[in-house]
């Protein structure tokens, strides 16, 4: 069956946007039916973003029309967009970080009651609405952004990237009231680098390619090979050269950890936590939201002090009261949240060589050759777009966290902790990450990887350890680090999984307490 402009609730042609000479759009096209999830689809870079802040109203196009339910629209903003039934949900936090959750709301004229009641459906159950945005941990931030949007009714909502930086638990709970939203008279814009996701609630697929669009897949089975074919312009089997998984390096006897965690507690998230990263391996972390992970990379990374517990750097205790301490000591910071590690307004240039300004001893003329030279290697290493040489800003998604690890790449690595780094990034730039993780390793860094992507732990990582209720409860080996040991680990499911030893015993002491109990009641 055709379908008209009158059959479609949604319609874009010809929409174009130009940032200098940065192509984002050419020509872009989206048509989407009443009642469907509509994956946009596409490598970092392609559009997909600057097409969701045109229909929006946060982006002005340079060409192209919008039509909804059939009808000519012209957006000038996001709050003329919002009133006529557009919303997003962006990549990063659309709420201000020194107001409290309830002025945000107010802000947006969102009701609170339909607001709560999404926060329940979407498993964010205790917030507190008096608490400061900034204090909000990320993936709650996320979670708060869809119920606000959830809760004003839109005709079209739009998902930029709106599980990347959730975990397992969170991101089931969003796809289950995506697929609930499927049918009706609105619709769901779903933009996700998952395929598995995309399989699970979509419909159909509208696919990006250096900012037009190159295809639309009915979303069935199989049809996941189309949709990389055309999202990358190369056959699957050269462009899904995803790393060999880690060969689980093994430790030698009598080696110095690179670093020690002893009994680290801080707040009422981390507790008693206990683990060793080792020179040339990839330690991966994983944990569902809010078990302390955030926690504990603020401490490691020296953003926070811990209440208990002791950490140690190549044998020796230290105490860090600013990042700079932590920098020094070697251990440097790789965040999720991109827009917090760079400066945006500054160049892919002066972004990578800012740590060198802390090694200037004295006044002098800076060797700007050297540090060219150290950029240009660190530039290349990552295969960094630096089309838009002006700003960070200008570059995708994925390129700009690639700046956030180059900066430490072209300075020298010791240790590296790295908080959930391919959120939101193409298949192809998180290959080149894991990589370039697997090399630090291999030249004899140490890395600390948390992902919120389970399979990732066995593309990049050597071993892994899971945190529950701010505690180590298991460590794995990453020749058993499948997808379904991770989350029984991590819900704290006791599987063939090896428990530490310290909380292996407790875990025997705390089964003869409840047998001794039992059998005092019996008595």
């Amino acid at each position: 069956m055709t379908v008209t402009g009158t059959d479609l609730l949604l319609e874009a042609t010809g929409v174009s946007k130009t940032y200098g000479a940065v192509v984002a759009l050419k020509s872009a096209s989206l048509a989407v039916r009443p009642g469907e999830v509509h994956a946009l689809m596409g490598a970092n870079g392609a559009g997909k973003s600057t097409l969701v802040k045109i229909l929006t109203g946060a982006v002005h196009p340079d060409t192209g029309t919008i039509a909804v339910r059939g009808r000519e629209r012209v957006v000038h903003s996001p709050a003329e967009a919002r009133r006529g039934g557009l919303v997003s949900v962006y990549q990063e936090p659309a709420l201000i970080p020194d107001l409290d959750i309830r002025s945000n709301l107010r802000l947006t004229e969102t009701p609170i009651e339909p607001f709560r009641h999404w926060l329940r459906e979407l498993g964010l159950v205790d917030l507190d609405l008096s608490s400061m945005a900034r204090r909000v941990p990320l993936a709650s931030l996320r979670i708060i952004d869809l119920a606000r949007a959830l809760a004003i009714e839109p005709d079209v909502l739009m998902l930029d990237e709106m599980t990347a930086a959730l975990p397992a638990n969170l991101t089931e709970k969003v796809l289950e009231v995506v697929g609930r939203l499927r049918g009706g008279d609105r619709s769901v814009i779903f933009i996700s680098h998952r395929l598995i996701e995309i399989a699970a609630v979509c419909d159909r697929a509208t696919v990006l390619r250096e900012g037009e669009t190159v295809g639309v897949v009915d979303v069935t089975e199989g049809s996941e090979e189309r949709i990389v074919e055309l999202m990358l312009g190369q056959a699957v089997e050269a462009l899904s050269a995803q790393p060999e998984g880690a060969a689980g390096r093994q430790i030698p006897a009598g080696a110095t950890p690179r670093l020690t965690v002893r009994g680290l507690s801080h707040g009422t998230k981390l507790h008693d936590a206990s683990f060793e990263l080792y020179p040339g391996e990839v330690l991966g972390v994983v944990a569902l939201e809010g078990q302390g992970q955030d926690e504990l990379f603020n401490i490691l990374a020296g953003s926070e002090r811990p209440s208990e517990g002791e950490l140690l750097v190549d044998g020796s205790p230290v105490s860090f009261r600013h990042p700079a301490d932590a920098i020094r000591a070697g251990l440097v910071y790789v965040a999720a949240d991109r827009a917090e590690a760079l400066l945006m307004q500054r160049s892919v240039r002066e972004n990578i060589a800012l740590p060198f300004t802390t090694r200037i001893r004295s006044w002098g003329p800076i060797d700007l050759s050297g540090e060219r030279k150290r950029v240009d290697t660190a530039i290349a290493t990552l295969q960094i777009d630096t089309r838009a040489r002006g700003e960070v800003r200008r570059l995708s998604g994925g390129n700009q966290q690639k700046v956030t690890i180059a900066r430490w790449v072209a300075g020298g690595v010791r240790t590296m902790l790295c908080f959930d780094p391919t959120r939101g990034i193409d298949i192809r730039t998180k290959s080149q990450i894991y990589v370039l993780l697997r090399d630090l390793a291999a030249s004899g860094a140490a890395v600390l990887l948390y992902t919120s992507e389970l399979k990732e732990v066995q593309l990049a990582c050597d071993r892994a350890i899971v945190i529950f209720g701010g505690r180590v409860v298991a460590e794995i080996a990453v020749e058993d680090a499948d997808e379904p040991a991770l989350l029984r680990a991590a819900y704290n499911l006791r599987s063939d999984a090896r428990m530490p030893e310290h909380l292996a015993a407790e875990a025997v002491a705390e089964a003869d307490a409840a047998a001794e109990a039992a059998a005092e009641a019996d008595r």
